[in-house]
């Protein structure tokens, strides 16, 4: 059984990839996934009058019938095939596991079905059925380190203009690790540089530099300088202008596991009877040169027992904002601020007799 291929390498050379019968993309990154659609879209219909043979259907109320009824239906426009596409297609997985098995067997060869699901197991019988004879892509966030190296190959396929190494870091810095919003900046950077221009660090922190990002980054330094309502003021105010809850711990968690990762290269080299200094840590755990000082001393001031539980806060963050917890978004960021702003509680010290 293959591994499925990753939305980043079919949006390099989509032209690679001719649509299956069935396709099914997993995944949480909606911007994969919207640009998985938009070249799937245009690859089965054409430009024109091809959107009129396009059928989308809500997961949670579709009946297979009716999908089945579209995709079996000749096309009047494009290129003379349908495409239905079943959005948040995990319930309807569920109730049609057995029919879609069948069907992928056996596709219509007069549409393209595209599942769009939150997650699809590699060990089911669909999940290899489609990978057989379909397109199976993984929609899943790229992992941190990549990040940067996906921006700079989209910033020249996408936007037309050079980002060097040091600028892609510094975006990831500044806007987080969210593909949509990073995407969102690099068109502005396009449209300042123009057609084949280049962009280095320095010209992302002048560009890239808007209030909503230097205010999510202001909250940040005053949480890690136990300023705790100089930091809910900041937060509030990014709340009410707009700013997701999900999109402001994305931006923050980059910089927090970077000090979570560096206490934990402390303890362990003291652990293994071996002295390693924070700055090194820092470096070792990717905190850029340009920072190391303030990440030190923020370090420092966060204190080892509060470092080592940092991923474990985040953790809880991240999963409360997607709703696994009772408390509103709001508050479960806020609690994640005061634990990281509040100075750290020591051990009292027993009293001289």
């Amino acid at each position: 059984m293959a591994k499925a291929l990753h939305a980043i390498d079919y949006l390099a050379a989509p032209e690679k990839f001719p649509p299956r019968p069935v396709c099914a993309a997993f995944g949480d990154e909606p911007f994969l996934k919207r640009h998985f659609l938009l070249w799937i879209r245009q690859a089965v219909l054409g430009e024109g009058e091809g959107d009129i043979s396009l059928a989308t259907f809500e997961g949670k109320t579709a009946k297979l019938a009716d999908v089945l009824d579209e995709l079996s239906t000749l096309a009047m426009f494009g290129s003379g095939k349908r495409l239905a596409v079943v959005e948040e297609a995990d319930d309807f997985v569920t109730r049609y596991r057995a029919d879609l098995e069948d069907y992928v067997a056996k596709p219509l060869s007069t549409g393209v079905l595209v599942l769009d699901l939150k997650t699809l197991a590699a060990n089911t019988r669909l999940y290899k059925a489609i990978d057989a004879g379909g397109l199976l892509l993984d929609c899943n966030a790229p992992a941190a380190a990549a990040t940067p190296k996906w921006l700079r190959s989209w910033a020249r396929q996408a936007h037309g203009f050079q980002l060097d190494a040091s600028a892609a870091d510094a975006l990831v810095e500044l806007v987080g690790p969210e593909l949509g919003l990073l995407d969102q900046e690099l068109a502005k950077l396009a449209l300042t540089v123009g057609p084949g221009g280049a962009v280095g660090a320095e010209g992302v922190r002048q560009m890239v530099g808007s209030w909503r990002a230097r205010t999510t980054w202001e909250m940040l330094d005053a949480a890690m300088d136990g300023k705790t309502a100089e930091a809910l003021v900041q937060l509030d105010r990014l709340l009410l202008a707009g700013e997701h809850p999900i999109a402001l711990l994305a931006q923050i968690s980059a910089s927090l596991r970077r000090l979570a990762a560096t206490t934990q290269l402390v303890v362990a080299g003291e652990s293994s009877g071996r002295r390693v200094s924070v700055r090194d840590a820092l470096q070792n755990a990717g905190v850029k040169g340009f920072v190391i000082q303030k990440s030190e001393s923020q370090l420092r001031r966060l204190g080892r027992n509060r470092g080592d539980r940092l991923y474990g806060w985040l953790l809880e963050a991240d999963l409360g904002l997607k709703g696994n917890s009772e408390l509103p978004p709001r508050a479960v960021l806020e609690r994640l601020i005061v634990r990281i702003s509040a100075p750290e509680k020591r051990a009292p010290v027993p009293a001289r007799r």
